[in-house]
């Protein structure tokens, strides 16, 4: 999040509102004012939202109530028919708006004042007795054994020892269950400590691009795996059986505007992290590629269609890269040189150039992305990586694997599409460097475009091998090498062998 001002919590609980700011998605603005006002001893909860367009947040007073009877002339009492008195829940003031515009969400308080005294103790405000989803489930199935709210409240608190929850609350749930309401969305547990949102718009159910028959290859912005908005996409197809494997959404220019956002949001607390602690993100990303190893390389025979043992080989080079970016911590290492005149020393640092961006060919789905952003990111940038629309689902489930190494929330992105995308890369000011691999035709242009920009462009194309043939070379293991060398993948990879020289002539070919 992009915070416009920051507060000292070190002293008591003084009911202040969440500092206003910038936001990727609707999620992280409402986890952010959850977080503060817990820290300042209040709960919040949605009190409007439409999804796509704006959030009403308000203050969650918990269980105090006023008496809402109105006064009544005395004289006329008698004549007046007579109202029960009634009550409702106290309304807090307190209201924050997050709006969403140009694809980010702003939060904006428009009212930061509170009508009461904070919590002194978060774990008193009634949302922290609520059920998680899977203690609903536990309850389901010991009410259907015969227990009672009291045993199945002593056999939760054996696993959740904190659970406050009481026997009345387990009647509850049991009574909702007994009228089939077994859905999430109403039991969604609220722990204060951890968020002080009701999170009932979330869903615990797998990511929305997953359900999807075929899979809809996900954006990856500011940390999360996102299903992008876009209606257009392309079908990935496995070559072998021609059947559709995946579909790549074709990234809208708002929701790559945010994923650029994220990245240049991250990139300060990121180039400050100590290059120990990304060296050690690095060697747990290492590991994680060896235990999917087997994954990697099926998805890449599935989309791709090289055989197994190329699709290893693919992994196992890139590999080599991640490893040598677990050993950055020296190369990064400046110079210094005392007294190169009369009173001058000379000095050189090497520091992180910001936002960077990678696109990606389709012959190597997992060596290319990782020749990319292990480095870019281990010299404290942030990364944009475009993988090819052919086969992208090697480099998302390298995402994943960084993610889960620790790489910090907008660190690495991912978005897809064909040459809008590119452009949008190259023509975007806040990238600073570039780094392609692909033909000549389409490397040629992106060069043009992006040094025209003053971007830092680094274009690799037309990469082809040469064979030297000597005269004392044994004719048929040559033979063989040379048809796998030149024809393996059907040529179609940049290191396909296009040109053989034979030293002392072609009499014995």
């Amino acid at each position: 999040m992009d915070i416009q001002s920051t507060t000292e919590l070190n002293e008591a609980p003084q009911m202040l509102p969440p500092p206003p700011g910038t936001f990727v998605d609707r999620e992280e603005l409402i986890q952010h004012v959850g977080d503060f006002a817990v820290s300042q001893g209040y709960v919040v909860t949605i009190k409007q939202s439409k999804r796509d367009r704006v959030v009403v947040l308000g203050c969650d007073r918990g269980g105090v109530y006023r008496n809402r009877r109105k006064t009544v002339d005395e004289s006329i009492a008698e004549n007046s028919r007579k109202r029960k008195t009634g009550s409702r829940l106290t309304n807090c003031p307190f209201e924050a708006l997050g709006k969403r515009e140009d694809g980010l969400w702003v939060l904006l308080i428009k009212n930061g004042t509170h009508n009461h005294e904070p919590l002194k103790d978060i774990s008193e405000h009634p949302s922290a007795r609520r059920f998680s989803e899977s203690e609903v489930f536990l309850i389901k199935e010991m009410t259907e054994a015969g227990l009672k709210p009291r045993q199945i409240l002593k056999r939760l608190r054996q696993s959740n020892p904190e659970l406050l929850s009481t026997p009345k609350h387990v009647y509850n749930v049991k009574a909702k269950l007994r009228q089939g309401n077994i859905t999430v969305r109403n039991f969604k547990s609220l722990r204060p400590q951890k968020s002080a949102v009701r999170n009932n718009y979330q869903s615990v159910m797998e990511p929305s691009w997953r359900q999807r028959n075929p899979p809809r290859v996900p954006n990856l912005i500011g940390g999360r795996f996102i299903d992008s908005q876009s209606f257009a996409s392309i079908d990935v197809i496995n070559p072998a059986t021609q059947l559709v494997v995946s579909q790549v959404p074709l990234t809208t220019d708002e929701e790559y505007r945010v994923a650029v956002f994220a990245a240049k949001r991250a990139f300060p607390s990121w180039r400050n992290t100590p290059v120990t602690t990304r060296q050690r993100i690095m060697f747990k990303f290492q590991e994680l590629i060896r235990r999917d190893l087997d994954k990697l390389a099926m998805n890449i025979t599935t989309e791709h269609g090289k055989t197994l043992k190329d699709a290893y080989n693919d992994v196992l080079c890139g590999l080599e890269v991640v490893e040598h970016a677990c050993g950055l911590a020296t190369l990064q290492i400046g110079e210094f040189i005392s007294d190169v005149s009369n009173g001058v020393d000379s000095y050189s640092t090497r520091e992180p150039l910001g936002v960077c961006a990678g696109i990606c060919s389709f012959d190597f789905p997992a060596m290319i992305p990782l020749w990319m952003f292990p480095i870019a990111v281990t010299c404290g940038n942030t990364f944009i990586l475009k993988p090819s629309e052919k086969d992208p689902g090697a480099a998302v489930m390298l995402a994943e694997l960084a993610v889960e190494a620790g790489l910090p929330c907008g660190v690495l992105n991912i978005v897809h599409g064909t040459s809008d995308i590119v452009n949008a890369i190259c023509d975007d000011d806040d990238i600073k460097a570039i780094s392609f691999v692909g033909p000549n035709a389409a490397g040629s242009y992106v060069y043009a475009r992006a040094s025209a920009k003053g971007k830092r462009i680094q274009s690799n194309t037309g990469a082809k091998y040469h064979a030297v043939v000597m005269p004392d070379a044994s004719v048929d293991a040559t033979l063989n090498a040379l048809v796998t060398a030149g024809f393996g993948g059907a040529g179609q990879k940049c290191v396909a062998l296009s040109t053989v020289v034979f030293v002392g002539g072609l009499t014995l070919w």
